[in-house]
């Protein structure tokens, strides 16, 4: 299975942009579908975007359209999520998640079998 780490999470104010990051270790990265998902505090975990093997992206979260990018780097063995107009109610410990499926199977969690350990992003209003 990959191993995944998250980076680029900060405090960041209302209307600003930030890039999160997802290095995978493994060199099967290509054929893998990643899954970036959230969690406020006391809320469920839910699914945000996913790319697929076939560099395919998808929105699950009707909130983010329009404002949330997912890309991969099969080179680098990278996927970002890119974030931009920002808003308080996007306060929350963001995931990346693999799929050896290589599909993203309507972003559930059961569905992925390797998670980072997420990354906080804190907006200001």
């Amino acid at each position: 299975q990959l191993q995944l780490e998250e980076s680029g999470g900060v405090l960041v104010p209302r209307g600003g942009s930030l890039r999160l990051s997802c290095v995978a270790d493994g060199s099967s990265f290509p054929s893998y579908a990643i899954g970036w998902f959230r969690q406020a505090p006391g809320k469920e975990r839910e699914g945000v975007l996913c790319i697929d093997w076939r560099d395919s992206p998808s929105t699950h979260l009707d909130s983010v359209k329009g404002r949330f990018t997912i890309s991969r780097d099969n080179v680098k063995n990278t996927a970002y999520l890119d974030l931009n107009s920002l808003e308080p109610e996007d306060t929350a410990v963001y995931y990346c998640a693999s799929s050896r499926s290589g599909y993203c199977s309507g972003l559930q969690s059961s569905n992925f079998d390797s998670w980072g350990r997420g990354t906080h992003v804190t907006v200001s209003s």
